[in-house]
């Protein structure tokens, strides 16, 4: 069986994991903590990152120091995971979902402004597969009505938009390093922040809101209580394991990269036949391979194909359902305008295996059963 998706490692974790062991601090911020954090801002050039216990818990504490709260409104696409709309739903805040472009399947950035109201905080734009939305444009947006810029980034590490890392564009972004993603922890996540006076806040907010971090600077003679917060700061073990990778970033990026092109490739006579559609790429984007999927006719051939290829020992899955359809979206958010895109194309859309290490042989076996399937 080709599974899905395999947990990217790297050679180097065990030791890593045993070195945050002998440094007797397996709690947050480590050594490893600190490491990862520092290759985040050196590496996607932004003035501040903290690991984070998820890219939910990144995204909770986003929205609190945006200062979301009773009342409020956040606009995003529906087409997204639940934790999107849960990090603003939990500080009262009503979601209003937007459609979604069907090249990208990101947020259309021309239908925010129909969305705008006098409650309107913020705009969260998902970068669906690593591939930027038009941030350029959901900037200006941002600017003209004072909203905060929140970009769930969460499959985006190492992508780029006009040369600029996502999770860097707006006034905070996030990242994942779930057991599915690029990089992964198992769990976790982080918190990057174009403005530096933000970090301070953000210490504490993931300290339980206490003032420890300041503490462990020296900063002040102990630490107390200063602010509300919760427990968002992950052991050092997991950020040793998250780490191992990071010195890998550059290769495990390029082996994902050439699986994605082997998919592309290999698959674009029944793209030209009209059989499928591939994923879109726009000019001023640079991915990071997170996932290559296939959009075919509809819900009832993707079910028919996903069954073919199990059958075949090949695991291929669809993805989200729309968040406005779910009991939870209903309660707590509106579609805005007309769902045009939203449902139909999520219903057509289906994840191929893709993780750092899948063989170029495996890769053109399922690609042959595509073919057939389609024979």
């Amino acid at each position: 069986m080709i599974v899905f998706n395999v947990p990217p490692k790297s050679s180097k974790a065990i030791e890593y994991i045993q070195k945050a062991i002998d440094n007797q601090k397996i709690c947050g911020d480590g050594e490893f903590t600190k490491l990862c954090n520092n290759w985040f801002q050196e590496k996607f050039d932004t003035p501040a990152a903290l690991l984070t216990t998820s890219c939910t818990h990144a995204l909770e504490m986003a929205a609190i120091l945006a200062n979301i709260s009773e009342g409020d409104e956040v606009i995003m696409p529906s087409f997204t995971f639940c934790s999107t709309a849960d990090a603003f739903v939990m500080r009262g805040a009503k979601i209003k979902f937007i459609d979604i472009r069907p090249d990208t399947m990101n947020m259309d950035e021309n239908l925010i402004e129909e969305a705008i109201t006098p409650r309107t905080k913020a705009i969260v734009p998902v970068h669906y597969a690593g591939i930027s939305c038009e941030m350029d444009r959901i900037l200006e947006i941002a600017k003209k009505y004072n909203l905060y810029v929140i970009e769930d980034a969460a499959q985006g590490v190492m992508s780029t938009y006009k040369g600029k890392a996502l999770g860097t564009i707006g006034d905070f972004g996030c990242y994942s390093f779930h057991e599915t993603k690029n990089y992964s922890m198992g769990e976790g996540g982080a918190l990057l922040m174009r403005d530096r006076s933000n970090l301070e806040r953000a210490e504490i907010i993931r300290e339980k809101g206490t003032n420890r971090s300041n503490f462990l600077r020296g900063q002040v003679d102990k630490y107390t209580w200063v602010d509300f917060g919760s427990s968002y700061l992950p052991s050092d073990m997991l950020a040793a394991y998250l780490y191992a990778q990071l010195e890998e970033a550059e290769s495990i990026n390029e082996d994902r990269i050439r699986i994605w092109n082997q998919y592309n490739d290999g698959l674009q006579d029944l793209a030209l036949k009209g059989k499928i559609i591939l994923p879109t790429v726009p000019s001023d984007c640079v991915h990071n391979a997170h996932m290559f999927y296939i959009k075919v006719k509809d819900i009832v051939e993707r079910t028919t194909l996903i069954k073919f290829l199990r059958d075949n020992d090949i695991l291929s899955v669809f993805h989200y359902i729309p968040l406005h359809s779910a009991p939870a979206g209903e309660k707590y958010g509106e579609f805005v305008g007309e769902d045009i895109y939203t449902t139909k194309e999520s219903e057509r859309l289906m994840r191929l295996p893709l993780y750092f290490g899948l063989k170029e042989d495996e890769v053109e076996y399922i690609i042959s059963k595509i073919y057939d399937f389609y024979k």
